[in-house]
């Protein structure tokens, strides 16, 4: 993915502790409910509940909060192909690949 475009501020504060936050959802019960129904919010296979990662939709390194709303869960593969994009983004760069 071509990186020329976006730039990227991140806040190693903001990141800490939103990071923090995520260890605390990861332990509620909400969290555990998600991955209970093994399904990846970006490619919509099953996958046993310990395989998914928690994805924040607006990446921290992007402002993303761990909140309710910009988490979801994802497969391994899922998320190292979106890392710090938005999955709009992600989108755009695979339009661009195809046209070429």
């Amino acid at each position: 993915m071509n990186s020329e475009w976006i730039q990227i501020e991140k806040d190693p504060r903001h990141i800490a502790r939103e990071k923090s936050k995520a260890r605390q959802l990861r332990k509620s019960q909400w969290w555990k409910n998600k991955i209970a129904a093994g399904v990846c919010y970006y490619c919509q296979k099953k996958f046993p509940p310990h395989e998914l990662t928690m994805d924040h939709i607006v990446p921290l390194a992007r402002g993303g909060r761990s909140n309710k709303g910009n988490v979801v869960p994802c497969c391994r593969a899922c998320n190292a192909e979106k890392k710090y994009y938005t999955r709009a983004e992600v989108v755009m760069s695979k339009l661009r690949e195809a046209k070429q």
